[in-house]
């Protein structure tokens, strides 16, 4: 099968929709764009001509564009070689649409749901075979144009040539890193960046409970690790309190049965508190963090004190330590053991369960989550004997990864241009 997608109908025209739709016009695609009333789809079409902030880099691409609304238009979709469903994350509303897809499409489109978290065979299930040949996850990352990432998911029946034939397509036309994950909740990115931030806040209660602040948690899991500057408590403010509700919702009903993971899917009770008081971050002017605005007309960052309830000025940590106070038996060092140390074992357990290799793992948190490394690379960094022997002591159970690791002889994940798979053997790493 040709690299041969000139067209894109993108069902929904929210945040991701309209930017999915802009990407594919830049791109010279024919792109039909549709909502569920004229109201939507024209503020979909809004978010992406928008004068002071377009999604398009070139604002006469929107001529490649036709709106229309699912009752009026909902057929057009018979045109158009890909279709890419990024309705509200609602199992029920992805399963009637989907529905609409199967009895309007042409039979040779490659049709993909663009979801943050729903297992693919939820999603399909009762349709036809025919369909399930044709059908897989694309999950973007907001934002669309600028995040590297676009995880390709495909179902238990999807064809390996229509898989083929749209990662050419998201890589070459759409300049996405494209990793290979399985249907499994939340994928591979938002599966370990959620265990990190969630982890995270449990840990974070504890460490509180030693007197450290967020701000000297936040500069330990930043700049040290690898990490953006927003550490956990910011990043989390930018994500939003109420997606990390929600996130953990899902995972509490989707997790495996012995994943160490379910033991942090409901939020501790102080952050439960500012979720009830819509609290939430960034979007409703504050969360952990916010920036206040004086009477002078200056601009103050505070800090949430979680114990107290108030609002205090916000202290500038500066830390002198680097990625190898994971392995240091101090304050700082256990902190960085209890989460970010923990999010890397964690990782190191999902093969192959999220996916067939450490490379597609990898790629997924440094081209997702903006890490300097993924945690095979920081693990390599550390040394995989010092982590090893950090879990003995730690009495903590060597993750399959790093047992295969350690039963092959080799001392690192990577060797040149090599990555270890799960024979215990180097194999080339591709593009």
């Amino acid at each position: 099968m040709e690299n041969n997608i000139k067209s894109v109908a993108v069902l929904g025209s929210g945040t991701m929709g309209a930017g999915i739709a802009a990407l594919a016009a830049d791109n010279n695609c024919k792109v039909l764009l549709l909502d569920i009333s004229e109201d939507a789809v024209n503020k979909g079409k809004e978010r992406i001509t928008n004068e002071k902030k377009p999604l398009l880099s070139n604002l006469e691409n929107h001529k490649n564009i036709d709106i229309g609304t699912f009752e009026r238009d909902f057929h057009k979709i018979e045109n158009y070689d890909w279709i890419c469903e990024v309705v509200v994350e609602e199992i029920n509303i992805k399963k009637d649409i989907f529905k609409k897809i199967e009895e309007h499409r042409n039979k040779t489109a490659i049709v993909s749901s663009n979801t943050s978290g729903i297992p693919l065979k939820d999603i399909t299930e009762g349709m036809s075979e025919e369909l399930l040949k044709n059908v897989c996850i694309t999950h973007f990352f907001n934002p669309v144009a600028v995040m590297k990432l676009c995880e390709l998911i495909p179902g238990e029946n999807t064809d390996k040539e229509v898989i083929n034939n749209l990662s050419k397509f998201l890589s070459k036309v759409f300049n996405k890193g494209v990793v290979y994950g399985k249907d499994t909740v939340n994928f591979i990115g938002n599966r370990i960046g959620c265990f990190f931030m969630l982890k995270g806040l449990h840990e974070g209660k504890v460490a509180r409970s030693k007197g450290i602040s967020l701000e000297e948690i936040d500069s330990i899991l930043s700049k040290p690790m690898g990490l953006p500057p927003t550490g956990l408590y910011g990043l989390i403010d930018l994500i939003g309190l109420d997606v990390m509700h929600s996130v953990g919702k899902n995972l509490e009903i989707n997790l495996p049965d012995n994943d160490v993971g379910l033991s942090y899917t409901k939020l501790p009770n102080e952050e439960q508190n500012l979720y009830n008081n819509k609290q939430l971050g960034r979007k409703t002017g504050g969360g952990f963090y916010r920036i206040k605005k004086l009477d002078n007309g200056e601009k103050i960052k505070e800090t949430f004190d979680l114990d107290n309830g108030e609002w205090k000025t916000f202290k500038k940590i500066q830390t002198e330590k680097d990625l190898n106070v994971i392995l240091e038996d101090s304050n700082s060092g256990n902190i960085a053991w209890n989460i970010m140390g923990s999010t890397l074992l964690y990782a190191a357990d999902l093969i192959p369960e999220i996916a067939d290799d450490i490379l597609n793992i990898d790629r997924a948190m440094r081209w997702g989550f903006a890490w300097q490394m993924g945690p095979f690379e920081i693990i390599d960094k550390l040394g995989p004997k010092n982590v090893i022997k950090k879990c003995l002591e730690k009495n903590q159970q060597l993750p399959k990864m790093l047992q295969i690791l350690e039963k092959s002889g080799n001392e690192f994940f990577y060797n040149e241009n090599m990555y270890l798979d799960l024979d215990g053997n180097y194999k080339a790493i591709s593009n």
